[in-house]
């Protein structure tokens, strides 16, 4: 079938379907698409396959092509070559780069550069079509591996309370929506290799985009990283200039947020997708390190932070 799929994609895209001379690999790294690495004439590709049934993990992919469109524009992302539809398959620039491993990118001189490609995108990226706003988002991935019989766990509702908690407490000071990533992963993240030279940050897959709290980006790598105190004040220094107390109780809180939102993911699959990957086991984990986060002794402090007129 992905042979099949690939050829058709191929197909669409005129620059390829001229080619004489066109090689297919699989990359592999992704859990819900499906990626190749196309070379022809010379030059190399990167095809994404969306993956079936993600729509219903709230997926656009004009979104998706939009926002990278953007980033690519913006130096931060590979840049896109060609939109295949009705499928919503990207093609874009094969980037030559090296995945930086968890333990190098969370050393000062990345997480500075980190920051400011993030900010680049929240401050420079022209609006998004769709809205990613975490709690939404949870609801709508309730609704739908509840609908197909999903299992949760026993203490569901202290978890919703947590929550509804956040969300009370980050309306007090209600965020700007920005053009967002939303999905910072480690995997996501490529170094470009320049011969001779440093080449350029690139952050990659964009199907979660959307306007969103710039907070949540920030939170969402920091859990992806796990960092830790001083990690983190170096990564909001980047970014901002400075770390407030305001800021930092908004990193903790949609770092909560974003750990419920990787177990709701997770819980969703088990329902939706064919693939053989334990998702139950993956939500697991994030509800348990979600649990740890809202039960920390310094919780009340960041609601009570979280809304703190000005910085």
């Amino acid at each position: 079938m992905n042979t099949l799929a690939i050829d058709k994609a191929i197909a669409k895209v005129p620059f390829l379907a001229e080619s004489k001379n066109v090689k297919k690999i699989p990359l592999s790294g992704g859990i819900t698409n499906l990626n190749f690495k196309i070379e022809a004439d010379g030059r190399a590709y990167v095809i994404r396959l969306a993956g079936e049934g993600t729509d219903q993990l709230g997926i656009k992919r004009d979104v998706e092509h939009a926002a990278n469109k953007a980033a690519g524009q913006l130096g931060i992302a590979p840049e896109v070559m060609y939109f295949i539809e009705p499928e919503g398959y990207i093609v874009t620039r094969f980037i030559n780069g090296k995945r930086i491993m968890p333990e190098e990118i969370v050393k000062p001189e990345y997480l500075a550069r980190v920051a400011q490609k993030l900010r680049l995108f929240h401050r420079n990226a022209l609006k998004l079509k769709g809205e990613f706003n975490v709690f939404r988002r949870v609801e709508m991935l309730t609704k739908v591996s509840k609908g197909k019989g999903a299992n949760f766990p026993h203490d569901w509702d202290f978890i919703i309370k947590k929550m509804r908690e956040a969300e009370k407490a980050s309306l007090r000071d209600p965020y700007v929506p920005t053009p967002c990533h939303n999905d910072l992963l480690n995997l996501n993240w490529l170094d470009e290799e320049v011969a001779g030279d440093i080449g350029e940050l690139r952050l990659l897959d964009w199907e979660y985009a959307g306007m969103g709290d710039i907070f949540f980006d920030l939170g969402n790598f920091s859990h992806h990283h796990r960092l830790n105190e001083e990690q983190i004040r170096i990564f909001l220094t980047s970014y901002f200039g400075e770390m407030t107390p305001k800021h930092y109780a908004r990193l903790r809180i949609m770092w909560a947020m974003s750990e419920l939102h990787e177990a709701m993911w997770g819980t969703t699959q088990t329902v939706i997708s064919k693939l053989e990957e334990d998702f139950q086991g993956y939500a697991n984990l994030w509800f348990g390190r979600y649990r740890m986060h809202v039960t920390d002794y310094r919780w009340e402090r960041w609601l009570k932070d979280v809304g703190r007129k000005g910085k």
